[in-house]
């Protein structure tokens, strides 16, 4: 398919930059305190092997979610089996998650292994189209191998916060211990460090937030080709992001891998609604799907959007919807064919 060949190449120089920076902040810190880098590489390592075993269970667990049997949700079995038979891929198992917020991700330490979990309110809330629209979607994450690579990626900006969070702790308690010379050097290289590791957070987290926003992209891309129907993912994720506005719970600190952010959806809305007058265009005092698609069209070319999309782990939902849009108009004309599948990217 066209343009795959770009996200494999966008996924394989991000691993490769974050890690050549984290390699060199591992070797600027085995420096500073005069260690061999050998250790510091291979406590790299384990923490990264660590996050990709317990991954699922940390998943399993915070989401609560609930394996279905077979046979227990007819419609949603033959959907996603026929869209990962379509895929190449094999059956993910499948789970529902007991939030009314409309949702869905997957997970796994494989595509062998992987789970398709979607949340209960997306099934009340969204129609069957739209829910297919989403399956199609998270059936691309699997495609992809997304979860994988995301998993273990934003592993070395979590090291690099966790270093910098634990320097700066100890040179605050240092502070008020420092009677000689060799104190004080050992808190000015704690300092040194922590300054170093919050450095080396931010870049490495802006790395992997632009891969993230990028793979949602072609997931996006994926799901028009494979459920032929790029309108029932619009739809679904203008209802997504306004279900996610509404709700009340704090965001969970997996959201890149779902397909709307709760927190992102807020902001979103957020700022939409504080002009509501400008964009309620009929004045009835209702937003109108035309009026919201406006609205966050005006809302995506904005400074401040941009620079926030910077730290985000999807991009604005206009701009995802837009892709959509056009790749609409494409199937429409007759020109699509199956290499265009990401040629709008």
């Amino acid at each position: 398919m066209a343009r795959l060949g770009q996200l494999k190449f966008a996924m394989g120089s991000s691993i490769f930059i974050v890690a050549f920076v984290f390699a060199a902040f591992l070797a600027a810190i085995m420096f500073i305190i005069q260690l061999d880098l050998i250790y510091a590489i291979i406590l790299t390592v384990l923490f990264i092997l660590f996050q990709y075993l317990i991954g699922p269970a940390i998943v399993k667990a915070s989401t609560h979610l609930q394996y279905l049997k077979p046979g227990e949700n007819p419609w949603l079995e033959s959907t996603v089996k026929g869209l990962a038979d379509k895929s190449g891929i094999p059956m993910p198992k499948l789970a529902t998650v007991p939030d009314n917020t409309p949702n869905a991700f997957v997970f796994g330490r494989t595509s062998s292994s992987a789970t398709l979990a979607v949340h209960e309110g997306l099934l009340r809330n969204l129609n069957e189209d739209e829910v297919k629209g989403v399956i199609g979607h998270e059936v691309g994450h699997i495609k992809h191998k997304d979860y994988i690579v995301m998993t273990v990626l934003s592993a070395l900006p979590l090291l690099a916060y966790l270093v910098a969070r634990g320097t700066w702790q100890a040179a605050w308690f240092a502070r008020g211990s420092s009677r000689n010379r060799d104190e004080g050097s050992m808190r000015a290289a704690l300092v040194a460090i922590g300054v170093l590791s919050y450095v080396v957070y931010i870049i490495s987290l802006l790395f992997v937030m632009r891969l993230s926003r990028l793979r949602e992209h072609y997931a996006d891309a994926y799901s028009a080709y494979v459920t032929g129907s790029p309108r029932s993912l619009e739809s679904a994720l203008a209802k997504i992001t306004y279900g996610l506005s509404l709700s009340s719970k704090p965001p969970s600190g997996a959201r890149a891998f779902y397909i709307g952010d709760p927190a992102q959806a807020k902001q979103e809305i957020a700022e939409i609604m504080d002009k509501k007058d400008e964009y309620d265009l009929n004045h009835d005092g209702v937003l109108d799907e035309r009026e919201l698609e406006l609205a966050m069209e005006k809302e995506a070319k904005s400074t401040w959007v941009k620079m926030n999309s910077l730290f985000s782990t999807h991009p604005p939902t206009f701009k995802r919807i837009l892709l959509l849009h056009e790749i609409e108009g494409e199937m429409e004309s007759g020109k699509y064919t199956n290499d265009r599948v990401y040629a709008r990217i």
